[in-house]
């Protein structure tokens, strides 16, 4: 978890920093330096723009439009030297359009994701940090205030969830956190060998509604086995908050620090950040796990059994009243052959 204090010392930075808008070129400070690469807290001017620089040494490092762009924030190469010649320099940039406070998240969350990685090779360092960009950009074009809605928290607490039991029945954590690929936009939650798990979360004590996105999501005759994983939670006091699970999977999975920068990446596309995590406080327990082969005559719409007038769909299915399809993780997992 990202530490207070290195918030602080970013804002500090930018604080001394700031100055005549007139002058022209950076001003900088450098900090975190028990990163993999040199980390510089800067502004840049006439623009007065707080920055974060991280110099790459030979690695592959993107050109400039090949760089993601959020609203709020440039992230470019820049000829910044600083102390350290023959780098190449990435900056991110907040614009004035930028909120600060997100901003500064990003930035310390940046400079936590490399500490992390200070014993992989530059390239995983680099697309690591690039990846990390890429989510934090499709968090800042949510536009709001950076918190899950209430359907959103459930649904992310029962992927965490079906992640935790997929690992636990015998896949390696890189392989678990490679196939979550929900957060990424996946028509599927899990993308597992050649077939698929979508993960299906409800609180509800009578029936079990489960929102089926689109005519694809349940469609074997393109990507089988399909597994149809129903997560059913109760509030309880005696349950987790969404970021104490977070903070297992983290212990759980995270101990190599590109598998922990992986599970943080999906965590942002998904829409949560450890910044604003003390204002979820519903506690889930789980109930159950029911787990469906979706085959034959499973009741599902898809484009082979709707009419062809018919382009797209959304529809509700009760998995209370789906019966005899039922299997278990271990199984569902042999059948998709990664264990």
């Amino acid at each position: 978890m990202v530490l207070q204090t290195e918030r602080d010392e970013l804002l500090a930075a930018w604080s001394a920093l700031s100055g005549d808008a007139g002058s022209n070129g950076w001003r900088t400070i450098r900090v975190a330096c028990g990163a993999p690469c040199p980390l510089f807290a800067g502004r840049r001017f006439p623009g007065n723009e707080e920055a974060l620089l991280v110099g790459f040494e030979s690695a592959r490092v993107p050109r400039s439009e090949e760089l993601p762009q959020g609203k709020g924030f440039l992230v470019t190469r820049t000829d910044f030297g600083g102390c350290i010649p023959g780098l190449t320099w990435i900056a991110l940039i907040r614009q004035s359009q930028g909120r600060l406070d997100f901003f500064a998240s990003m930035a310390v969350d940046v400079v936590a994701i490399l500490a992390a990685m200070k014993d992989q090779n530059r390239e995983t360092v680099v697309d690591a940090f690039v990846a990390r960009i890429r989510a934090w950009q499709e968090f800042m074009l949510r536009g709001d205030d950076g918190l899950l809605r209430a359907e959103a928290e459930l649904g992310l607490f029962g992927e965490i969830e079906m992640l935790l039991a997929i690992s636990s029945a015998g896949l390696w954590p890189s392989s678990a956190v490679d196939a979550w690929q929900g957060p990424l936009g996946g028509i599927r939650d899990f993308s597992l060998g050649a077939g698929a798990i979508e993960v299906k979360s409800t609180l509800s004590h009578a029936g079990f509604p489960a929102k089926v996105g689109s005519l694809d999501q349940l469609d074997d005759s393109v990507v089988q086995p399909i597994f149809l994983a129903g997560v059913r939670l109760t509030l309880s006091s005696a349950g987790r908050t969404l970021p104490e699970l977070v903070m297992r999977l983290r212990a759980t999975l995270g101990a190599d620090g590109a598998v922990l920068a992986a599970i943080d990446s999906r965590l942002i596309h998904a829409g949560f950040v450890h910044q604003v995590a003390s204002s979820y406080t519903r506690r889930f327990s789980v109930v159950g796990i029911k787990l469906l082969l979706v085959a034959g005559s499973f009741p599902r719409l898809t484009q082979g059994n709707v009419p062809p007038e018919i382009r797209a769909a959304r529809y509700d299915l009760d998995l209370d009243l789906v019966h005899g399809w039922d299997t278990t993780i271990e199984g569902a997992l042999e059948r998709l052959g990664v264990i």
